[in-house]
């Protein structure tokens, strides 16, 4: 992919400024759609070494829009779709927008890479479309199970996705991320906000349920996956899903113990039922068996849970990146 231009929705993101920086040390040009705004803000690039930066070509508009869409891919030769509402508890409260963006949003990537004879459109899952684990570890075979609106959203743009490659062999494939976590996270995940509150001073915790367990993937390792299928020889991935993650599970109980001892803090963990999800649509159990993407690109993370963490907590530490986060604040 050396000198070839990809394209990146959602690079903006987490997951999608970390990709950004991949694709680029990879020797990629890399053409960037951040979600257009008055502030002129390119998100988490915004922190990106400026030198990454050169290689960049920021593009501001909307994947709900068509024509924004079409505005980034032409020319593009390989297409990574991250752009995704992504928060759980706030799909409860706005469901109609999870629809726009996670299906319309990926309709609108797939017609365009149709009309412009794109190579490859790798799409992103997630692993909260298997809903709590029936048989473990999870392979992609596992049943889909919409446990959120967040979850049916996404089961929607994967069924999309499948349904362009069985009937137009457009050539797309799926990457379906376990929990990633790293620098950059929102604290609506888990563990930026374990993190973000021990290192703001705070000995009292405030959590959700802390008996479901998951399977963490730091984001470097993801990103890595990423890339390790957007490279690949088409015969090796076209059409297909490939879960990327660890193979080892942690409840969020034990997380918790795992980060306070990392951070050297004795931590006292209370229950705030505003984090809690609805009974039913609670994920209780998540781990990936990961062997369909090791066989195929070679895939295998390279950081322990414990490694990752360490890096996470060395990044947050820094005053500069913590007062980021209000750490007194339930974020959604």
């Amino acid at each position: 992919m050396t000198t070839s231009t990809v394209a990146v929705t959602g690079a903006d993101g987490f997951i999608g400024s970390h990709l950004v920086e991949r694709l680029v040390a990879s020797g990629c040009r890399v053409r960037a759609m951040v979600q257009y705004n008055s502030l002129g803000s390119w998100g988490w690039l915004d922190e990106v070494d400026p030198e990454v930066m050169t290689e960049v070509e920021v593009v501001p508009g909307d994947v709900r829009d068509r024509n924004s869409v079409y505005g980034l891919m032409k020319g593009a030769g390989v297409v990574y779709h991250l752009a995704a509402l992504i928060a759980i508890p706030y799909s409860y409260q706005a469901p109609r927008s999870y629809l726009d963006t996670n299906v319309v949003g990926t309709m609108n990537v797939l017609d365009v890479a149709r009309q412009l004879g794109t190579t490859r459109v790798v799409h992103t899952s997630t692993s909260e479309v298997y809903g709590t684990a029936q048989t473990v570890p999870i392979k992609e075979t596992h049943p889909l199970q919409a446990q959120s609106p967040y979850s049916a959203s996404k089961i929607a743009a994967d069924k999309l996705v499948e349904s362009y490659w069985l009937s137009f062999r457009t050539p797309v494939v799926t990457v379906r991320p376990f929990n990633t976590f790293g620098p950059r996270q929102s604290a609506r995940a888990v563990i930026p906000t374990v993190i973000s509150q021990i290192a703001a001073g705070q000995r009292v915790i405030s959590l959700g349920a802390l008996d479901p367990t998951r399977d963490f993937n730091y984001v470097a390792d993801t990103a890595a996956g990423f890339v390790a299928v957007g490279q690949a020889p088409a015969e090796a991935v076209a059409g297909g899903v490939f879960n990327v993650g660890s193979g080892c599970e942690i409840s969020v109980e034990g997380l918790v113990h795992l980060v306070s001892k990392l951070m050297d803090a004795d931590v006292e963990v209370v229950l705030d039922s505003k984090r809690l999800r609805p009974e039913t649509s609670e994920v209780m159990r998540l781990v990936c068996d990961r062997t369909l993407v090791r066989d195929a690109v070679g895939w295998n993370p390279s950081y322990s849970l414990e490694d990752g963490l360490e890096a996470t907590i060395e990044w947050f530490r820094d005053p500069r990146n913590l007062r980021r986060y209000r750490t007194d604040q339930y974020n959604v």
